[in-house]
């Protein structure tokens, strides 16, 4: 009998770890599933429901409603639409920034802006936002894709500053409203919380990657084109990559229900400075599930402040991630090799610095709202 964290370990668990380890491979070993990034995710979702037998009609209804209740959905379907009849105005203004100012300050500007604006208008429209920025700029295909994978990193990171931002943040402050189960702890959660609680070393890593990407996106050498499907520019690729984002969240809805006995079982008994790496798997785990299971009231405010942090930067490393990694794939065909290339190693590096701030140097300042 084996145990890991006092807890048996059974059947249906070692399952639970071997769909996951193919949810992480698979899509840079097999073409096809590279291809069909969506199908499969709903086919490893529906995996592992089945292994817990968790099929409900009320899950059934989870998965098909909330990509729509949660606004995800609409937001897209709408965003696309006002982008496919604005998109001339907006490529018109672009095109003239970027004869008028340096490159590198546009990457700044965009990738600092897009990165705090997001907490107001969403990270969806952001993403979108951010899709059309890329497909102005006057980069090569490599350096496109690196410049959208820096910026959804910011875009992940500061639409946690209000509950308007992404799902992640709305669970969070839900879950900790009310009186505090401890004295001292963490609760009274209103609007301000999570700006208050993380907001400065949020602010400073959108920073850093608005920096980062200004020195790091090279003026291109090779071809510049235009990055997106056949369909490009028209009502039916609107109407395809809303349907795929549908898909796709549906999909991570049902691989985050089947994989909450790992969670409830294993994760929450982790100590904080653990937690915060283990939560790396958030890179293929839709993170608002992961909040949902860890953020309690029952945990200290550091305990918190640490998991949100590593599901925060970790959701940026690959496509499933998050809501801006999955948007912007999805309209610009970036695949799952060419994201991770530059998105592992620089979630690891974003990981390792928070570490050393948060745990080593125990930095994590209010701002006392």
């Amino acid at each position: 009998m084996v145990t890991v964290l006092g807890e048996v370990v059974t059947s249906v668990d070692m399952a639970l770890a071997f769909i996951a380890l193919i949810v992480l491979i698979f899509p840079f070993k097999v073409k096809v599933v590279e291809q069909n990034l969506e199908v499969f995710l709903f086919i490893m979702g529906a995996a592992a429901v089945t292994v817990t037998s968790k099929w409900t009609m009320d899950l059934i209804l989870l998965a098909a409603e909330e990509p729509v209740i949660k606004g995800i959905v609409p937001a897209v379907l709408v965003a696309g639409f006002i982008f496919l009849y604005g998109q001339k105005a907006f490529t018109s203004f672009m095109n003239g920034l970027v004869k008028k100012m340096n490159l590198g300050v546009i990457i700044f500007v965009s990738t600092f802006v897009l990165g705090l604006i997001c907490s107001v208008i969403t990270a969806i429209i952001s993403s979108l936002f951010l899709c059309e920025i890329a497909n102005t700029l006057p980069l090569d295909r490599k350096n496109k894709i690196n410049y959208v994978i820096i910026a959804c990193f910011a875009i992940g990171l500061g639409a946690v500053l209000t509950p308007l931002g992404e799902p992640l943040s709305t669970i969070a402050i839900t879950k900790l409203q009310g009186a505090p189960l401890y004295p001292g702890g963490p609760g009274n959660a209103g609007f301000w919380y999570l700006m208050d609680q993380l907001g400065i070393l949020i602010v400073l890593g959108v920073l850093l990657c608005a920096a980062f990407s200004m020195f790091y996106i090279k003026p291109t050498t090779g071809k510049v084109e235009k990055m997106g499907s056949a369909e490009e520019g028209s009502v039916k690729e609107v109407i395809i990559r809303t349907l795929k984002v549908y898909a796709f969240v549906a999909a991570l809805f049902l691989l985050g229900a089947g994989m909450e006995v790992l969670i409830f079982k294993y994760f929450t008994k982790i100590p904080d400075y653990v937690l915060f790496w283990v939560n790396m798997i958030s890179a293929i785990l839709d993170n608002a599930t992961l909040t949902a299971a860890e953020i309690s009231k029952a945990l200290t405010q550091k305990q918190i402040n640490a998991a949100l942090y590593g599901l925060l930067i970790s959701g940026g490393m690959l496509i499933p991630g998050n809501i801006p990694n999955i948007i912007s794939a999805g309209k610009l065909g970036i695949t799952s090799s060419e994201w991770a290339k530059l998105g592992v190693p620089f979630g690891l590096v974003l990981n390792a610095l928070y570490f050393v701030v948060v745990f080593i140097l125990g930095i994590n300042p209010t701002l006392g709202l």
